[in-house]
Formats: structure tokens, sequence, C-alpha cells
């Protein structure tokens, strides 16, 4: 009995570590947020690896995300940790959006800022490789996180998905890396916008124009040893510092592929941004 106590002290102990206290099939648990986290199939556990961290859409769930098998296993295959963030209710707290119109987004700026943090200090993420993605809603996501916290992240990725009803003025931090991605017959969020409620979605291009504006970019042909991609069709600009702003359209409406964050990925290191 004494051994048997001994043993269900020790397996406490050992399921109560910080770094098994979550993972992709249990919350991490921020005060009242959560996320979850996988590391890269295979992962000795002390060799420090970049990261993916995704916003989900609509209605979506971090849980949601790490069901995603095939999205599981591209990021994985990448050799890269996959944080999944998970907003608050049903959808992110960003500025203009359908019922949060008076939103700044900085909660949702300072649950990112936690979960980078937390992840971080649990698992092997180096804090220096980190790109930030994110499809529909949490295309809306990635580029206010991109406006707002480009000094966390290396490169973004906002997939079908721009800001409420139009962008910011200007943005805060170092100017980012950023490739959007959309379908050209995309019904849910069209590139034109649509009106939701008392809100509209934004026009895409209005957001390269402002951004464009912002990070003084100027169109450049792709280079030779950059990455390419059967499925996407992409414009490209640079700026004299060597930040990438591109814009990739595929075929279709309103869906994502993983092996576009491949391609991101790809492409930021191509540049030397990662």
């Amino acid at each position: 009995m004494k051994h048997l106590k001994s043993l269900a002290t020790a397996v406490a102990v050992l399921f109560s570590s910080p770094a098994l206290a979550c993972g992709p099939d249990t919350d991490c648990v921020l005060d009242d947020r959560t996320y979850r986290v996988a590391m890269p199939e295979g992962h000795d556990g002390a060799t420090p690896v970049g990261a993916i961290v995704f916003s989900h859409g609509y209605r979506g769930s971090a849980a949601g995300l790490m069901r995603n098998r095939n999205l599981r296993r591209v990021i994985s295959d990448m050799g890269l940790a996959f944080i999944a963030l998970k907003s608050k209710g049903d959808d992110w707290v960003l500025p203009n959006s359908p019922r949060h119109m008076d939103s700044d987004g900085s909660g949702e700026f300072e649950y990112v800022d936690a979960v980078i943090a937390d992840a971080t200090q649990r698992h092997s993420i180096d804090a220096d490789r980190l790109v930030a993605a994110g499809f529909s809603a949490g295309g809306m996501m990635t580029w206010n996180l991109a406006c707002a916290r480009s000094d966390l992240f290396r490169g973004f990725v906002p997939i079908s998905g721009t800001f409420w009803l139009k962008p910011p003025a200007a943005c805060n931090g170092p100017v980012a890396n950023i490739i959007h991605i959309h379908g050209d017959n995309d019904p849910t969020v069209p590139l034109n916008g649509r009106p939701i409620l008392r809100t509209h979605q934004g026009k895409v291009s209005d957001a390269l124009e402002m951004y464009r504006a912002y990070g003084a970019f100027a169109e450049v042909s792709a280079s030779k040893t950059a990455p390419t991609s059967k499925r996407l069709s992409c414009s490209n600009s640079a700026n004299s510092d060597g930040d990438i702003l591109n814009f990739c359209m595929f075929e279709g409406g309103h869906s994502f592929r993983s092996e576009y964050l491949r391609y991101a990925w790809e492409t930021f290191e191509d540049a030397g941004r990662l």
C-alpha cells in the first residue's frame, strides 16, 4: 500500500508539471483564456524550434485546429511548433467588428503577449522564429497583430481576412513582413468586403495600400531562388530594408490549404527574415 501511495504521488506530480500541463489535447490556461500547443513529432524536448501561431475563424476553437490532421502534419513536418489561439467568445474582439465596434483590440493583443510568454516558458520554442497566421476571422486577427504587435513575429500570413471596415491610419512598431493569401471568388470575405450588421468587411486592397505606404514598399520581381506554388499567383513588394509585402491569390472561394503555410514560411526564409 505504501508503494501504491508513492506511485500515485509521483504520477500526480508528473502530470501537474508545467511542461505537461497542457498540449494539443488539453487547454493551456491563462486566467480566463486558453490556447493549445503541439510540438513537432519526435521533438527531443530540448532543441529550440520556431512556431506558427494560428488564429481560428468565426466560432472556431484551438481544439478544432488541433483536430485538423493535415494542418498538424504540415507544421510538424516543417519542424515547427503549432500554437493554436482561442477567442474568448465566438469571435475576436477587434476594432470595428460587428459586436465590438468600439474595441481597440488591446485585450486580444495582451492575450497574445501572454500566450507567447507562456508557451516559450513551457516548451523549447524560439521566440525569435515565430510567424502569425490565421484564416477568415483569424486572418482579420492576423492583420491586426501585424499592425499592433509586429515586434513579436518575424512574419504574418493573413488568409481570407482583412481589417473590419477600414485599415487604421497607421500601425505601431517596426515594419512587418506580410503575405496575404485570398481566393479570387470568395463569397464569405469578398476582396471588396460585404456589410455585416452595423459594420462592413474592409477591402483587401485598402489594407495592402495602407501597408505599402506605411512600410515604403514597392513592387519587385520574385527572386530566382524564391519558393513557388502551383496554386498561388503572387504580386510581390519589398522595401529598402528587405521587408516583404506579398499578395497571393488562388482560384476558389473561402478556403485555405495547409501547404500555403509552408510556402509562406519558405518565402520568409528566402527573404532572410527567419
